[in-house]
């Protein structure tokens, strides 16, 4: 895959000459949710963006269909030296270090991390779509990442601020806040 955004970087492969920024949503609903919250914050800690990287944290009712606890949700921002490929490699890594297993589409997970949009690459490979094909619909991900970014834009869809307002809010419940660099 070669596809490329505003910036030109590819959207996978090798380590990128410039730094890279992404929104990475993260969420539990299993086990201790706040503290799997937390991992993957710690995780992402030397990629942390800006003043404030890290959006409160949300009670959301699952998405998907499939019956389920309430997820706990957060939005993260992250720059670094690296591709697409490279952000969504770390994410599984700190998913699979919180016992995250992939059995059902949509279903309960210890840690989910999605990258939603990496410099406004759009990118149709199977293994990363981006921006995120479901975002602009998504609650759960769009109020916090208007908390932290209230500028933001997902491409293809708009200002996040106003995709927020096309969206059931209602089951969206400011909940708590996570810790940044320790």
């Amino acid at each position: 895959m070669t596809a490329s955004g505003a910036s030109g970087r590819p959207a996978s492969g090798t380590q990128p000459s410039a730094a890279s920024t992404a929104v990475l949503s993260i969420g539990a609903n299993l086990g201790d949710r706040l503290a799997a919250l937390q991992s993957a914050v710690d995780g992402f800690a030397d990629y942390l963006s800006g003043p404030d990287p890290i959006s409160p944290v949300y009670e959301t009712q699952p998405w998907g269909g499939v019956e389920q606890p309430a997820y706990l949700n957060a939005v993260v921002l992250v720059t670094g030296h690296r591709s697409p490929a490279q952000w969504l490699e770390l994410a599984h890594i700190l998913e699979q270090s919180a016992g995250r297993t992939r059995e059902v589409q949509w279903g309960a997970r210890t840690l989910d991390i999605d990258i939603i949009n990496v410099d406004d690459i759009r990118s149709d490979d199977p293994t990363l779509t981006l921006p995120h094909p479901h975002a602009h619909g998504r609650a759960f991900v769009l109020v916090p990442w208007l908390d932290v970014d209230p500028d933001a834009s997902l491409p293809g869809h708009g200002r996040v601020a106003d995709l927020v307002q096309r969206v059931d809010t209602s089951g969206v419940t400011r909940w708590g806040q996570l810790r940044g660099r320790p």
